[in-house]
């Protein structure tokens, strides 16, 4: 599979991409649906957005996509990126700003290509970027690097985290100080290829195949103190439904296909994800850390672009949903922007469902 690794790639500005725009998206709005909210930055694209608060600012840990000029297809090779960008903002609505480079592929000594989704963390004054890659046999594996700032630049360990695999880690720190991870991506993010525990190379491409069994599962590991290990063996995160059975494969408007992400309110566990091909920000609740957790909803409608992939965290007395779509590219689904809308929980715990055009 062939990727962007040559450093003098350019990226397109957002007013170039607009002119080329010949892929297919998930759901194009018509002439007179205007978009709830704005990008909150357009000097480059942004995708995955991984918002955190730390001394009262938020900082934002996205994807940067670039323009590869990889063929589309359904390995997502064309999400061919290289490097992070750390945004912060001060208050919402407020100076977005772009802290540039906080690590390149190529200061990551066993990558190969494609930095997709990172997160981050802190703890004991040390700021942790968590990132998914390409090894150098183009497997994907979760590394982490380290900061005394929350916008880098980070160094990173020499090697991935042992006994990690494909993508989108999502760092959660419980109300006890316990920090866990949850991880996986089907389809491109190769977990359908760890089934057995081992990498299968020739395994499925996708999930089709077993529409009848229980769906892939995401994956969480609480992590150890110094936060560059697993503390234990990856567990499943099971998604069931009202009546407690597993999501089903061919559920494909409810099971999980990445981008998972751990909030908790009112002594609830909120495991938010999406759906994938069918492109809605879903999410399930539980009792603890790992599940199991009960199928609740739709947090957010499908957007402009194929994928979507949410942050979820309070700030000032109110909650926000961090999100992305392809507004700036026109519907490129590679060439995304980054937004925020607020995100309201209900008396009973459940949550409003958005949606990203105005009425």
């Amino acid at each position: 599979m062939a990727g962007c690794l040559n450093y003098a790639c350019q990226s397109k500005k957002p007013e170039q991409a607009a002119e080329n725009n010949t892929e297919q998206t998930a759901a194009a709005p018509d002439s007179n649906q205007k978009f709830l909210n704005k990008p909150l930055i357009t000097e480059i694209y942004t995708a995955d957005p991984s918002a955190h608060v730390f001394n009262n600012k938020i900082y934002i840990y996205p994807s940067h996509d670039i323009e590869s000029n990889v063929p589309q297809n359904d390995n997502g090779d064309h999400f061919a990126m290289r490097d992070y960008h750390i945004l912060s903002m001060d208050s919402v609505g407020g100076k977005v700003t772009d802290h540039g480079v906080a690590l390149d592929i190529k200061d990551i000594p066993w990558a190969g290509r494609q930095l997709w989704a990172p997160d981050a963390a802190f703890k004991d004054g040390t700021y942790f970027l968590y990132f998914p890659v390409k090894d150098k046999n183009d497997v994907f594996r979760i590394g982490v690097a380290t900061s005394t700032s929350p916008t880098g630049p980070f160094k990173p360990d020499p090697k991935p985290i042992e006994g990690s695999f494909s993508i989108d880690p999502a760092v959660f720190k419980d109300t006890d100080g316990q920090h866990y991870m949850y991880f996986g991506g089907i389809w491109g993010g190769q977990l359908q290829k760890w089934e057995n525990g081992k990498f299968n190379p020739n395994g499925s491409k996708t999930d089709s195949g077993k529409e009848n069994e229980p769906a892939i599962s995401p994956k969480v590991a609480k992590l150890s103190a110094d936060m560059h290990s697993f503390a234990e063996p990856v567990k499943d995160v099971q998604i069931v439904d009202k009546e407690g059975k597993p999501l089903l494969t061919k559920d494909h408007d409810r099971r999980f296909f990445e981008a998972s992400w751990m909030h908790k309110y009112n002594g609830k566990y909120y495991f938010s994800y999406s759906t994938g091909d069918t492109h809605y920000i879903a999410y399930a609740t539980g009792d603890n850390p790992y599940g199991p957790f009960t199928y609740q909803g739709v947090i957010l409608n499908p957007v402009l672009g194929w994928t979507n992939h949410q942050s979820i965290v309070p700030f000032r007395d109110k909650w926000y949903l961090f999100y992305h779509d392809t507004e700036l590219s026109k519907g490129q689904t590679h060439l995304r922007n980054i937004k925020i809308t607020e995100l309201k929980h209900k008396p009973d715990g459940t949550i409003e469902t958005i949606t990203a055009y105005k009425e």
